[in-house]
């Protein structure tokens, strides 16, 4: 829940998940709907996907009960490399070492590393010499001592190198680079898209749709829409993107808003309006979409929606 998330947020968002889902067992049954709505607002909602399977994989095969060892933790979906050393170091105390951005941040000064610590074989290189120095039995201790030696002292700005333990054997304290490491890769230029989407009203009705399982946020729900073509205004797109994604022959009634998302290196601006069916079918053909529904604007609240469609919502909450 902490991937790009801050902190106060992500306390809310783990309280109220706990209150509705006390332990292993109760987000194995829940129905993958009410998952992503409880995740809604966090994005990267792949995680949510994979915690619902694994908490349904550790019921089946491991008594509903988090695997100890490394390797069983690695089988469960959505948990890689660190999340597993974290777990089994941290929860169960095995001698395993947890590399993150803080342990990347401190080898990189204290050992005073001048490539990118992002680089695969400076990685490979941190993750060996963290192993090597982790004393054995003691690795939750250890793995802790580390990230918080990051967070509090080995800071990105302004490290308080005067109150650091590890002062003496920092060879970029030493060297006067201290505020050189680590070296980073540079960041990917954001790039803007420019889409627009439809709110079709129907005798009081509004028609969304739910994602493909596989598709960007999965499984969620939406107004159709989509990506402006070139010398394409907006409103020609939701009249194409509904003809192309249901079938639906629609017209433009009138413009709602625009809202601005981000998503990885992304801006996206995203134009609303509501639009009516010109024809009388209303069973779509859906080429884009598993699900399909009819709601009350009340009913919206009972579904997951991805950041930008959820802000509409919310923008047509306030205006009832």
């Amino acid at each position: 829940m902490l991937q790009q998330t801050q902190m106060d947020r992500g306390v809310f968002y783990y309280r109220r998940w706990l209150e509705r889902f006390p332990d292993i067992r109760a987000v194995a049954v829940a129905e993958e709907r009410e998952i992503l709505k409880y995740w809604e607002g966090l994005g990267y909602y792949a995680r949510a996907r994979n915690l619902h399977k694994a908490a349904r994989m550790m019921v089946d095969r491991h008594q509903g009960k988090i695997p100890e060892s490394y390797e069983a933790l690695l089988g469960l979906p959505g948990i890689g490399a660190y999340t597993a050393a974290a777990i089994a170091s941290i929860a169960f105390n095995h001698d395993i070492a947890v590399v993150d951005a803080n342990v990347e941040r401190i080898f990189a000064r204290l050992f005073d590393i001048a490539g990118p610590v992002k680089d695969s074989a400076t990685k490979k290189w941190i993750h060996k010499k963290a192993a090597d120095l982790l004393p054995p039995g003691e690795a939750r201790i250890f793995n802790q001592a580390l990230m918080d030696l990051g967070g509090l002292i080995c800071t990105p700005k302004n490290p308080a190198c005067g109150s650091c333990p590890v002062a003496e054997f920092c060879a970029a304290l030493k060297a006067g680079r201290v505020h050189e490491r680590p070296v980073v890769q540079a960041s990917a230029k954001t790039i803007q898209i420019e889409m627009a989407t439809g709110i079709l009203i129907r005798q009081g009705l509004l028609f969304i749709q739910q994602r493909l399982a596989d598709d960007v946020w999965g499984g969620l729900w939406e107004f159709p829409g989509g990506r402006l073509e070139i010398g394409e205004t907006p409103e020609e797109a939701v009249i194409r993107e509904y003809r192309e994604e249901t079938g639906f022959a629609v017209e433009i009634v009138a413009g709602i808003t625009t809202v601005i998302h981000h998503y990885m290196h992304y801006k996206v601006v995203l134009h609303a309006f509501s639009c009516r069916l010109t024809g009388e079918c209303t069973e779509p053909e859906l080429r884009e979409a598993q699900d399909f529904r009819w709601v009350v604007p009340q009913d919206l609240a009972r579904y997951g929606f991805p950041a930008g469609h959820r802000k509409i919502i919310e923008y047509m909450k306030k205006r009832a």
